[in-house]
């Protein structure tokens, strides 16, 4: 697997490609760190990793968001396992808050996939989980709020127009994508502190650096999968991943048998092949929820799970620079 760096914008961010040379790569990334200045926030650390708030704020909890202070060392989770789910088009992990592209291949061409943290609908204003596509592109777009949101912000006592041009006051951004999912859109935002959050009346929300390089790239027609996938497993080489998220607060019943879900997506990509799994290593990984891809079983052979009575790692449990530390060792 390789991968390309494409700068974009001035913000410092880096939009992150990968080319997926072996049909079954699953594991795209790494997990780095950086040492904060004293002007940073972990918002503008974020942004500037191609991260957004949620992901950032779970692999450093003990970090002040406004105040890190200079010397701070900041873990930056960008390591992440492909979805469970077709690789065509744009896959939009809600619980995850993460889009993936996947660009028509070119004959004799590896696969290609771009990723970016996204904002999602806040609870009562969910995006539906189904497959839809791109229908109409938009630069510069104007905003007709729908008046179940004029009504919304009328009751706070702000009181918005039928129409918002665009401009700075347009929460769309400088970029639309409209869905053949009715009132849903893939948009900018004029306030990205957002991205990484439940902010949106359901539609998805970019940082404007990004959606201005995924609307370049994006086609008419371009089917778009819509998924809830707040536990991923994926088989790497001879490895099994998972990589767990908080769920929506709305999906807790859903969710509430973690490892059933665990366990469908295992039994489909291991496809009857021998695996052993540490099963107690796989819970606390769900239990910690971190984001992170870590390695918690082998395909072939009962000896090979990665977490035995030998790994000091696994012993000491979950936390994040030992994450980093077995994640790399194992890759």
């Amino acid at each position: 697997m390789s991968v390309t760096a494409l700068a974009v914008m001035s913000t410092g961010a880096l939009a992150t490609s990968y080319d997926l040379t072996n049909a079954e790569d699953s594991l795209i990334g790494e997990i780095l760190s950086t040492v904060s200045v004293y002007e940073d926030t972990l918002l503008n650390i974020a942004r500037e990793n191609g991260l957004g708030y949620r992901e950032i704020r779970l692999s450093n909890p003990d970090v002040d968001v406004l105040l890190p202070g200079a010397g701070k060392e900041i873990v930056l989770p960008s390591q992440f396992l492909l979805p469970h789910a077709p690789r065509t088009g744009i896959v939009l992990n809600i619980p995850e808050m993460r889009l993936y592209y996947y660009p028509s291949r070119k004959p004799g061409t590896p696969l290609h996939v771009y990723t970016f943290p996204i904002g999602i609908g806040r609870e009562g204003w969910n995006t539906p989980y189904l497959k839809t596509k791109v229908t109409r592109k938009q630069k510069d777009p104007s905003w007709y709020p729908p008046e179940s949101i004029r009504k919304e912000h009328a009751e706070n006592g702000d009181i918005l127009p039928k129409r918002v041009g665009p401009g700075p006051a347009n929460p769309l951004g400088k970029y639309s994508m409209g869905l053949s999912l009715p009132s849903y859109l893939i948009h900018g935002t004029n306030k990205p502190a957002g991205v990484g959050m439940r902010v949106s009346h359901g539609c998805i929300r970019l940082y404007p650096e990004d959606i201005e390089h995924l609307f370049a790239m994006v086609e008419l027609g371009t089917p778009v999968n819509i998924i809830n996938q707040p536990f991923k497993v994926a088989r790497h080489q001879d490895k099994i991943y998972l990589e767990a998220h908080p769920y929506l607060e709305e999906d807790s019943d859903k969710f509430r048998d973690n490892l059933t879900s665990v366990v469908r997506i295992l039994i489909d990509i291991t496809a009857g092949s021998d695996y052993a799994v540490d099963w107690e290593l796989a819970k606390r990984v769900i239990h910690e929820m971190q984001g992170i891809p870590v390695p918690i079983g082998r395909i072939n052979g009962p000896s090979a799970t990665v977490a035995d009575t030998t790994d000091p790692t696994a012993k000491k449990g979950l936390k994040l620079h030992l994450d980093m530390d077995l994640t790399k060792s194992e890759q």
